[in-house]
């Protein structure tokens, strides 16, 4: 019997191993892809750094509004400066030689691992379907392809809504006295990193309904565990160091967790109008 065990626990690692090989190489494969469009990535992700962004037209609307209703106001606070929106020639630097390769190196990789998320998903699959009954196999091309809309509109939301944002409020601060001057790696590093944690953060969702569905977790369980929650994206969204960032990286987590518990609710009653259609 303790033999069958660890021949057990042998082949787990075993089947681990191959589906560990398939990603990496699948990765790299992706990153190869990536490289010549890691320049585009670059370019759109230093946007926020040297022109109007939706937020400046979100703003000049605003204003526009105010001027309308409250001419008064607006001429008294000087609102009218506020609406030009400058164009500054800001850079990103570097201060070691090959420091640029290694930032266009990070960023191929991450765009192939997001190239793929359909085979690192179904080697996730692949390797707990053994333990999955023939019913719930079927279900690999939807766990699939919701994961990977999942992820990529979760990175897709940090580049047009957040990044923007926490760029914005960072230039804020520039002065006569005070000018930004942005280091590639750190700002790079600091985008890619988001990146990760929101297409993770989005991902939630389908966690909680492959769980549900499962029967691992439940609607209510969830629910009872909402100060857990907020208390564990607290302390996720601490790890980064200005409270700005903890606080848009904190909001979103903690709203896919109650998206996470509706859709839990959701499938809970679907499965069980299944369970008794078949009884």
């Amino acid at each position: 019997m303790k033999d069958e065990k660890i021949l057990t626990l042998i082949e787990h690692l075993v089947e681990l191993r191959k589906r560990l090989i398939i990603i990496i190489v699948v990765v790299v494969i992706g990153m190869g892809i990536a490289w010549n469009f890691s320049e585009h990535l670059l370019t759109f992700i230093e946007r926020p750094l040297t022109g109007p962004t939706y937020l400046s037209d979100l703003k000049i609307r605003a204003y526009g509004e105010m001027k309308k209703r409250y001419p008064s106001l607006y001429a008294r606070f000087d609102l009218e400066k506020e609406t030009k929106v400058s164009v500054t020639a800001r850079k990103l630097n570097y201060s070691a030689p090959l420091e640029p390769f290694f930032i266009q190196c990070k960023i191929a990789l991450i765009m192939g691992f997001i190239i793929a998320l359909p085979v690192v998903f179904l080697q996730v699959w692949r390797f707990v379907a053994p333990g999955l009954t023939v019913r719930e196999r079927r279900l690999v091309v939807p766990f699939v392809s919701t994961a990977t809309v999942s992820f990529c509109v979760g990175a897709l939301f940090f580049l047009v809504v957040i990044w923007p944002v926490i760029i914005n409020f960072s230039l804020s601060y520039e002065s006569a006295g005070l000018q930004s001057w942005f280091n590639i790696s750190s700002y790079v590093n600091f985008c890619l990193r988001l990146i990760l944690i929101f297409g993770l953060i989005f991902e939630l969702p389908i966690l909680s309904l492959t769980l549900s569905r499962f029967g691992i977790v439940t609607g209510r369980l969830l629910a009872r565990n909402r100060k857990y929650a907020v208390l564990a994206s607290a302390i996720i969204a601490a790890f980064h160091a200005d409270l700005v960032t903890m606080f848009v990286v904190m909001v979103p987590l903690y709203l896919m967790y109650e998206v996470s518990i509706w859709v839990a609710y959701l499938f809970e009653k679907k499965k069980s109008a299944d369970d008794a259609a078949q009884a």
